[in-house]
């Protein structure tokens, strides 16, 4: 089911009110496979914890993905939102890579800070499996 403005409304309207997405981890899933183009672009974004990435429902049920981009580390001021595809975003959440935090609720629009998954790596789901036997 795609995102909408109704949709992540309706799913944030009471208390017990399930998330707009799940993290990572939270259900089984297959193997996953490495990403390329866009959306390797897109994750290493949102990855990237000097970069916060909003989604932004607006009441029509337009999404718009985006991003501040500074113009240069030197001066610490100007610089453009960035928009990101829509539809590599929206497959990234719906196959679980990123999550979307608290809504901020305004009259025509909603907005949720967008966060890569967090995923373990072998290694640590190895030592959580091995942890948990005992």
């Amino acid at each position: 089911m795609p995102l909408t403005h109704r949709s992540l409304l309706d799913r944030a309207a009471g208390p017990a009110a399930p998330r707009p997405s799940t993290a990572a981890g939270s259900r089984s899933r297959g193997p996953v496979a490495p990403l390329a183009g866009p959306a390797a672009e897109v994750l290493r974004i949102v990855s990237d914890p000097r970069t916060p990435v909003f989604v932004t429902a607006h009441a029509g049920g337009r999404l718009r993905y985006g991003y501040w981009r500074p113009v240069g580390s030197a001066g610490g001021t100007g610089g453009c939102y960035v928009a990101l595809p829509t539809e590599v975003c929206e497959e990234l959440r719906a196959t679980g890579r990123i999550t979307l935090g608290a809504p901020v609720t305004d009259p025509g629009k909603t907005t949720y800070q967008v966060s890569a998954a967090r995923t373990l790596s072998r290694a640590e789901g190895a030592g959580r499996a091995r942890h948990r036997a005992a």
